[in-house]
């Protein structure tokens, strides 16, 4: 097993920050469980009714835009003021065989790696998968429900989210932009995990779930860690992804901009690194929805099931597997200590997501609400990549599913990055 200088700063960090918050006693605070405490189910839900403002938040369309400046906006108003842009081209792939994709309201370029993992739509029933390959190299077994991005702008029955998700040159090539900000550690400020949810979406919904869950989950941690009193000792950015419908295309700008700078310190002398050593990491994608396995006609239970938990994944074949399920496990283990009502489960088939381009140079993962490939593959969610990925469609034990997510990520973000509370 390679065990390298990123395997061995995960751990310290981890067994550093477990040795300066032992057992505490009654009448003293734990830090950790006193910032997990200002994580609110009620703020989370209002972070995702403001994505939805925007609809479906569709790359390249002004709803987007405006979504990216109000993201922005947020982050600055919880004291996340370093806030930065990264600006990138984007231009589309060639349309596959005929021109479907390309009709008004089609999905286009859009429709990406998401839809490769899915079949052909929403309509027909369910089947049995019968062991076939999944994504990331899992297998899809039992019931198998059909998936895919709705292109029909009739199936959204809401006339006022059809007029605003109908804006029309999604596709078109040309300049996009991300928002991103940063907790500046106090001691290492050279070092850094970054934290990662994509804030665009389609299907003509409201990307409610895929991915304002993810982004508002990242928009949360970036409020309680920009508190007054809150120190850290490394660095820790937020980052709001763009383009990953279209292929990851924002996450793989950020590598290619900014990868070469990491560590430098500019000016030199000055203390300030733009670009700190990144230690790992960790993304949000789909968090909210744990319902099951399809029943045998394809419609599923309306209710979380009992069992639902917060999936962490990486991916075994990557260069850096060893050193990202070391980083799944922290916060497997940091679930098990402060997240308060569901647990968490390592796989290690992370695929699909804005993680996927650093899982070859940093220990990455992904956090999820099913298996990405075995399950959301198999048509675990009905609403995704359709009209009905709506705020109102979710309940309160969908939201707070998302809620545990962020609880363990905060948790193991607070130990890697030493986190403390100043009095």
């Amino acid at each position: 097993m390679r065990l390298l200088l990123s395997s061995f700063a995960i751990l310290a960090a981890a067994s550093t920050a477990a040795a300066q918050n032992p057992a505490a006693p009654a009448d003293s605070v734990d830090p950790i469980r006193e910032m997990v405490a200002r994580l609110d189910l009620e703020k989370y839900k209002a972070t995702i009714k403001g994505l939805t403002q925007f609809g479906d938040r569709r790359q390249g369309t002004q709803r987007n835009a405006r979504a990216v400046d109000w993201i922005e906006q947020q982050l600055k108003s919880y004291g996340c003021t370093n806030t930065e842009r990264i600006r990138y081209e984007f231009t589309p792939p060639a349309p596959r065989g005929g021109g479907a994709g390309r009709r008004a309201g089609g999905a286009g370029a859009d429709t990406g790696a998401a839809a490769r993992a899915g079949g052909a739509g929403r309509t027909g029933g369910a089947g049995r998968a019968g062991g076939t390959q999944g994504p990331g190299g899992s297998r899809i077994r039992g019931i198998r429900a059909r998936t895919g991005v709705n292109q029909d702008s009739l199936r959204q029955p809401d006339a006022r989210l059809r007029a605003l998700n109908a804006e029309p040159a999604p596709t078109a090539p040309g300049p996009r932009e991300e928002v991103f900000c940063t907790k500046i550690g106090t001691t290492r400020p050279d070092e850094m995990y970054i934290v990662g949810g994509h804030m665009d979406g389609h299907g003509w919904g409201e990307a409610a779930n895929d991915d304002g869950s993810g982004t508002a989950i990242v928009m949360e941690l970036a409020r309680v860690f920009s508190s007054p009193d809150v120190q850290t000792e490394r660095s820790i950015r937020f980052a709001l992804w763009n383009n990953e419908e279209t292929g990851l295309n924002g996450a793989r700008a950020y590598i290619a901009q900014r990868q070469a700078l990491q560590g430098k310190e500019d000016p030199p002398g000055s203390g300030r690194y733009p670009e700190p050593k990144w230690l790992g990491m960790i993304q949000h994608d789909m968090m909210m929805f744990d319902h099951g396995m399809p029943r045998a006609d394809g419609t599923l239970s309306p209710d979380q099931r009992p069992e639902a938990d917060v999936n962490i994944e990486f991916q075994i074949n990557s260069k850096m597997a060893d050193e990202s399920m070391k980083l799944a496990f922290v916060l497997h283990q940091a679930n098990g200590k402060y997240a308060t009502d569901y647990p968490a489960t390592v796989g290690p088939h992370m695929t699909n997501t804005d993680s996927g381009p650093f899982q070859d140079l940093i220990p990455a993962i992904s956090l999820r609400e099913n298996e990405r490939g075995a399950h959301i593959g198999a048509g675990w969610d009905p609403h995704w990549h359709q009209p009905t990925d709506l705020y109102a469609t979710f309940s309160d034990n969908d939201f707070r599913l998302a809620l545990n997510a962020a609880q363990t990520t905060l948790a193991a973000l607070g130990q890697l990055t030493g986190a403390r509370l100043r009095k």
